[in-house]
Formats: structure tokens, sequence, C-alpha cells
């Protein structure tokens, strides 16, 4: 049975753990908040100190932490790295650059630890139910050995190539969308607002037309709330479209509308909105217009 360490558990993090121990997978996890330790102890798993204790003798360790800096940190600095047995399974699932996750792997395998590059989608209700889309880069026979972990915390597992970063390069492309989405349906929704038309009306009719999203039908509920629930937080486009325009101009690629996405999410949080829900993009759009 591998014994897992589980490195960051927030929002996605906690029930990403709770999915593992349901299969029956021993966790063992670290994080800053004890209440998110408490928490994973209440579910049956165990807590750590620190990540290097949580690391000892895991056979696989789940990093599901903020950016690449952080797991960089975790492993190097904190030494969470060398705590882990000789190879042990390193998955990074957090969203990080491209360029980052192969700097990260380069000092992950002369460890003689194995590496996967294994970034998800699907957000907070897909970590909850385990039905993450999961994005997985490492040879082949190191994905076969994860795969079985993978597979608790998703039902969509895809093995995108054999080097560190060609999944985190896919998760990018699918945040590029995700994000000129969010905005394209928040200008929609301040258009009619502007104009006086009932903004449910317009979502009932445009979810069943060729302008529907999965986007729009999610996010597009909350943008007609002043205050709704948060499911994941403006500040995580941010960072997300950052990583994109930094990948657009690493290899040289035009990315106009995930720029223009970026500006309206990074206005919306400098105006003190960071940690509202992304649908809350639409702020941004209110002040442009007026409300």
């Amino acid at each position: 049975m591998k014994r897992i360490a589980f490195i960051g558990l927030g929002a996605m993090g906690r029930p990403m753990a709770r999915n593992l121990l349901k299969r029956g997978f021993p966790v063992r996890g670290f994080d800053l908040d004890p209440r998110a330790l408490a928490e994973l102890r209440d579910a049956g798993g165990s807590a750590a100190a620190s990540a290097a204790e949580a690391c000892a003798d895991a056979d696989v360790v789940v990093l599901m932490v903020v950016d690449a800096r952080q797991a960089e940190a975790v492993l190097f600095s904190e030494g969470a790295l060398a705590a882990t047995p000789p190879e042990a399974v390193v998955c990074l699932m957090a969203t990080c650059p491209p360029r980052a996750v192969e700097a990260i792997a380069a000092r992950v395998t002369p460890a003689g630890r194995r590496f996967v590059d294994a970034p998800v989608s699907g957000g907070t209700a897909g970590a909850t139910a385990g039905t993450l889309t999961v994005m997985a880069a490492a040879p082949g026979a190191v994905f076969e050995a994860v795969r079985p972990v993978l597979a608790a915390l998703g039902d969509r597992i895809f093995h995108v190539g054999e080097r560190p970063g060609q999944a985190a390069m896919v998760k990018t492309v699918n945040q590029l969308l995700c994000g000129v989405h969010i905005a394209a349906a928040a200008e929609a929704l301040a258009l009619a607002w502007k104009v006086g038309v009932d903004a449910r009306t317009l979502l009932e009719i445009l979810s069943g037309t060729s302008a529907a999203s999965w986007m729009l039908r999610d996010r597009g509920p909350r943008m007609v709330q002043d205050d709704p629930a948060v499911s994941s937080a403006v500040d995580i486009f941010v960072k997300d479209l950052g990583i994109v325009l930094e990948a657009g101009r690493e290899t040289g690629a035009a990315l106009p509308l995930a720029a223009l996405s970026h500006q309206l999410f990074l206005s919306t949080s400098g105006r003190g909105d960071g940690r509202a829900d992304d649908s809350q993009v639409i702020r941004a759009y209110r002040a442009l217009n007026g409300g």
C-alpha cells in the first residue's frame, strides 16, 4: 500500500487528501493552518509537525501548494526531499510555470527520487467529488506507478508526455481559456446590466444557445450575486494568467486576449477584491461602466 505525504491542505488539498483516505491510502499531511491538520486527523489521516516529518517513509509526496516558489521551499529549504526514501515519487500537482517545473525536476531526479508533473483541473467541486482532470508528464513506468494515486483524485487521467513541464504547459493552455471565458462572460453580463436587461433571464436564454460555455453556466449565476461564496479566488487567475503570459513571452507567442483578461483580474485584485470569488471580475466592468 502506498504511503502518501500530502503537503498543502488548502481549499483543493483538503478534499483531495480525504479522497485518498477513502481509497485506503495512508495519508500524513502538513499545512501551516492547524485547522486543516485537525480536519485531516478527523478524516482518518495523520498530521505532521513539518513537511520533512510528513515525507519520512512516504512512497509518494503530493505537493498541492500555492506556487512553484512554495514547492521549492518545501522540497529543498525545509528538507522534505531529503526526508523521503530513495525512489520516492514527488508529484507536483499545483499550477506552476512550465520552466519552473523543469527546474524543480532537475533537482529532484539527481537526488534519486522520481518526479511527476501532474497539475489538475476541476476546482474545489472536482476535488471534493474526486472527478478532477489530471494532466501528467513522467516516464511511462513512473506514471504507471503513481496512476492508482491519481485515480483516487480524478476520473480523467491523461499521460501527456514524459518530460517535466509538458503537463504544466497543458494546464497553462487550460487556464488561458478559463480566464478568457470568465472575463468574456463578465463582459456580456455587464452589458446586460448596463442596458437594463435582467441578468438571470439572460443566463437562462444563453444557456440554451450556441453562446453558452461551461464558465458562463458555472460563473454566470455567481456574477449576479453581490458576494458569492468563494470557489476560486480572483488572485488565482492573477497568478495563472501571469503564468500564461510568461509562457507566451518565452515562446514568442502573442496572447492579446489573455493579456487583457489578466489586466481585468489584476484591476479587480488591486481594488481589494483579490480574495473574492473569481466571478467577481465583473466588478472591473462595473467600475469601467460607472457602476
